[in-house]
């Protein structure tokens, strides 16, 4: 049997922004610590992801001394910080797909800062501690809350997944495409289909659906560009019920320390 070792984690502090890579995290209630706290929302409310606009791909972010700061790709001088517990105080209903929770704007400088970017009027919120915004029950097996995550706390993609597709595409691309919080080496491609239950160092996690995938995967993370691939190669092989998956949407049992090199233990395995 393969031995299954974690080899990435990632963090996505502003949904559909740049991604974070760490060698060690701390998993929270909702997921790992800073994941997908902050996002974009329009007049309405409702979240702005790259699916509708590819640029975001090209806003980056790092964390250092308390502050995040977002910079653009290609000219890093194009930059906004602020401190990591900032906020106006002010709270906004906000929708992500079909849930409405309540968030914080972080603060007017850096909603204007987006609105210039976007070339629309949006505003940066945060995920209050308070706020339970609580996993699809169908497949919750705890009540488990998430972030502003599309559904789940953390996603889990095999190396070998995305080196099988890649055997399969003229232009090979990257595991950014596909924005998992870890990746793992060892097996074969999708194998993560059949874990259920399983440890990462010391904690369990449950495997409780598969990740469906739509355009973004399709962004080039560096250009910001969009393309046909992978998701006409994924079409091909990847399908099941009329939806693309790739990947493992994850619920876990407690937090604790993650850190790249821990192993994956299989505990129980679906049939």
């Amino acid at each position: 049997m393969s031995k299954f070792v974690l080899s990435e984690i990632n963090i996505y502090p502003i949904k559909s922004l740049g991604g974070i890579s760490l060698q060690e995290a701390k998993l929270e209630e909702r997921g790992l610590q800073y994941d997908r706290r902050w996002m974009l929302v329009d007049e309405e409310g409702i979240s702005i992801t790259q699916r509708k606009h590819f640029e975001l791909a090209l806003l980056q972010v790092s964390i250092a001394d308390v502050k995040l700061k977002v910079f653009h790709k290609k000219s890093p001088e194009q930059s906004i910080s602020f401190s990591l517990d900032e906020d106006t105080g002010e709270q906004i209903s906000v929708v992500i797909w079909n849930d409405t929770a309540t968030a914080l704007e972080v603060n007017v400088q850096v909603s204007d800062w987006f609105s210039d970017f976007l070339k629309f009027k949006v505003k940066l919120v945060k995920m209050p501690l308070t706020e339970k915004r609580l996993v699809d029950p169908r497949y919750a097996l705890n009540d488990e809350v998430v972030s502003f995550a599309d559904g789940y706390p953390c996603l889990l993609i095999g190396q070998s997944s995305l080196d099988g597709l890649n055997e399969r595409l003229s232009n090979p691309i990257l595991m950014d495409r596909f924005r998992p919080n870890f990746v793992f080496t060892g097996g074969e491609p999708h194998v993560e289909d059949s874990f259920k239950d399983f440890y990462i160092g010391e904690v369990l996690f449950s495997a409780v659906k598969p990740c469906a995938r739509c355009v973004l995967i399709t962004i080039d993370q560096q250009t910001g560009e969009k393309g046909q691939e992978p998701l006409r190669t994924l079409a091909s092989y990847r399908t099941a019920g009329k939806k693309i998956m790739f990947g493992q949407n994850l619920l876990h049992q407690q937090t604790g320390v993650i850190s790249v090199g821990d192993e994956l233990k299989v505990m129980s395995w679906k049939m």
